[in-house]
């Protein structure tokens, strides 16, 4: 039987938004998101330091903690969605976490406790 290892870690963001609908945009309001990062190893090693990795994550998301995204790029041109910052979010944290050697396997990002999107390596 194969075994594949990853870690699992939460992350918060506490920024708000506003959705533009028909070259209107809406009203601007709070959230925090939540962000659950599945983490795997890039080699066969079975342990990482948890702190290394979350450094790497924090360094994508602290500049947007307490920003109006709609003003931070790539949000100044596209839409903050949850859709596109589950997009986002899982690029740029891969890219991030390749400095430790590890990679980014799943993003689920949560606007509230019950709404959540995903996505994952293919």
């Amino acid at each position: 039987m194969e075994k594949r290892y990853s870690y699992r870690l939460h992350f918060y963001l506490n920024a708000s938004h506003a959705m533009r609908w028909n070259n209107q945009l809406g009203e601007e309001h709070p959230h925090t998101w939540e962000l659950i990062c599945q983490v795997a190893r890039g080699s066969d090693e079975h342990f990482i330091r948890f702190n290394e990795i979350e450094e790497q994550i924090q360094t994508i998301i602290d500049p947007l903690q307490g920003q109006f995204l709609n003003l931070v790029p790539p949000f100044d041109q596209e839409n903050p969605s949850l859709e596109q910052l589950g997009e986002y979010f899982f690029d740029q944290i891969d890219h991030q976490l390749a400095t430790v050697h590890c990679f980014l396997t799943q993003l689920e990002i949560g606007e509230s406790p019950t709404r959540f999107f995903l996505v994952k390596r293919g």
